[in-house]
């Protein structure tokens, strides 16, 4: 995961090291020896003065020992990185950045509190400069990865079952980019907590999009509401949230046609769905390997249906993360969960943590 970002951080890493440790100091060229020139001594008679009495030898006192201490500690302490040094730095943060698909204002503001943490830090005898650098890029990063709109799924599945109702859940994304299959593993992850969750095939646009929504139900014991290709995709919905509603079942999930986020139709489509039923939360599901685009779908949906949560899929083999670290940020909506693998137990709840420790990891 990330290999190619985690590359480049542990790069950086190293010049932040090699910046605040101090040249050794040049040794001085030998001095020449002095010229000696010889005269001839010229005997003048002298009067011997009298002796002086001896002058008793000045004793110096002795200097503090924390100013000893002190002195010493400031020239073994490595130098403050100046200035310069971090703007050296950062520049070449932001190009690795860049290049892995980070969008533009997140790798500005991450940049900006590296700067923010590196300026002017001075360094103690104990402290290690790679680990002041590794912790400086964790902050700005961290700060990126989360958002403080949190999203607490059993919560709002036990607050509606209390009303003797069903949560609602809309997945919208792009077709081709695993949102379907992304549909299955939530259910999945809901039965093992031990809720009951039907699927709604309101992808009506493909006759595929139904056959492979049911071909995941059987697989997992489900039972899916469909009608025929071509069908009213809102219908559809309302009739799965009404038979959830009947047979006591927790959660609906209900699939929906992906096209591209600038197709009018398919967003009018969106937006009927969601005003027929009310989702307790609008998902959108992204494939972490396109990068930006993955953000800017995430931000049209957005914008068209109001998302309340992404879920990125193929996070395993994605070797830049650029739509991790930026969708949130972009978005202002949490990441839910993250896809890592093509099995139905292969979707985990998202934590930062875990992402950090996967750049950071040796």
């Amino acid at each position: 995961m990330f290999e190619k970002l985690k590359q480049k951080l542990k790069k950086l890493v190293e010049r932040v090291g090699q910046k605040t440790t101090p040249e050794a100091p040049q040794e001085a060229p030998p001095e020449a020896p002095p010229k000696v020139t010889v005269k001839v001594p010229v005997k003048i008679p002298v009067k011997a003065p009298a002796k002086a009495p001896p002058t008793p030898p000045t004793i110096p006192t002795p200097e503090k020992p924390s100013r000893i201490f002190r002195r010493a500690a400031k020239r073994i302490t490595r130098r403050e990185l100046s200035p310069e040094d971090v703007e050296d730095i950062v520049w070449d943060l932001q190009v690795d950045l860049l290049e892995s698909d980070v969008a533009v204002p997140v790798a500005d503001k991450i940049i900006e509190r590296t700067k923010e943490e590196l300026s002017g830090r001075k360094l103690g005898l104990t402290e290690d400069p790679k680990k002041l650098a590794e912790e400086a890029l964790r902050q700005a990063i961290r700060e990126v990865l989360v958002t403080d709109k949190r999203v607490d799924m059993p919560k709002i599945i036990d607050a509606k079952r209390a009303k003797g109702e069903p949560a609602v859940f809309v997945f919208v994304g792009i077709n081709g980019h695993g949102k379907t299959t992304t549909i299955a593993k939530f259910a999945k992850w809901l039965m093992d907590r031990g809720y009951k969750p039907v699927l709604a095939a309101a992808d009506t646009f493909r006759a595929a999009a139904i056959e492979q929504l049911e071909i995941h139900a059987q697989r997992l014991g489900l039972g899916v509401i469909k009608q025929k290709r071509g069908a009213d995709a809102a219908a559809v919905a309302y009739d799965a949230v009404a038979h959830a509603k009947a047979r006591g079942l927790d959660v609906v999930l209900v699939d929906t046609a992906g096209r591209m986020q600038t197709d009018v139709d398919l967003m009018d489509e969106m937006r009927k769905i969601v005003r027929v039923v009310k989702p307790d939360l609008t998902i959108f599901v992204g494939d972490a390997l396109t990068g930006n685009d993955a953000i800017e779908q995430a931000s049209a949906f957005d914008k068209a249906v109001g998302i309340g949560g992404s879920i990125l899929c193929k996070m395993d083999a994605d070797a830049r993360g650029g739509a991790a670290l930026s969708i949130t940020q972009v978005t202002g909506k949490p990441i839910l969960f993250i896809g890592t693998g093509q099995e139905y137990g292969d979707l985990e709840e998202f934590n930062p943590d875990k992402i950090l420790n996967a750049l950071f990891s040796d």
